[in-house]
């Protein structure tokens, strides 16, 4: 089946997310840049949090891209991503409130693993689906900088508990690696 309802279903889906993410800031008290001093975790972490939504949304552009058609399972796989994605308000929140404390950053952490995770899964069910020598299976490769992320957001899970700032850099460090769009599809696309 065509690609393009799956496609336009995430980007709205996406961009409530930012929506609901940036409707949770609340106005500082006061009119002057003291007041910002109190929520300036929460824009931090709002910030964060867009440039993942941004990372996600940039990447699965590219990635459906570079696919003609999806399936069953590949519709499966994109609502499995779009659940954790939908969770980011929630621990944006959370964090942003919390920065300091082992569990909000922890889950935090949990949903951006589990947001890789479903990624992941995505773009397996869309090699499976086109074939292994198709563009999209040579563009994704052996998809070392995905497993690498994957493998940043458990260490910061895990230092979470013990210092949350490691962690909070951990995420940090991921986004960072993501920034620059995938330009693997790019490139043989």
């Amino acid at each position: 089946m065509p690609k393009g309802r799956m496609e336009a279903f995430s980007d709205g889906v996406l961009a409530v997310i930012i929506t609901i993410m940036v409707l949770e800031l609340k106005l500082p008290h006061g009119a002057s840049l003291a007041a910002l001093r109190p929520v300036v975790s929460v824009l931090l972490t709002y910030v964060l949090s867009f440039v993942y939504i941004g990372i996600y949304w940039n990447n699965h552009h590219h990635l459906l891209h570079a696919t003609q058609r999806v399936n069953g399972a590949t519709l499966w796989a994109n609502l499995h991503l779009l659940f954790w994605l939908s969770l980011i308000p929630f621990t944006t929140a959370w964090m942003g409130d919390n920065y300091r404390n082992s569990w909000p950053v922890a889950v935090y952490g949990i949903v951006l693993l589990l947001a890789g995770v479903a990624y992941y899964i995505l773009t397996q069910a869309l090699i499976r689906l086109h074939g292994g020598d198709s563009t999209l299976a040579t563009s994704i490769g052996r998809d070392t900088k995905g497993k690498i992320s994957i493998s940043i957001y458990a260490v910061g899970i895990a230092v979470a508990f013990f210092e949350p700032w490691i962690a909070n850099l951990c995420y940090v460090i991921v986004a960072v690696m993501w920034l620059v769009p995938d330009r693997r599809i790019e490139r043989s696309a």
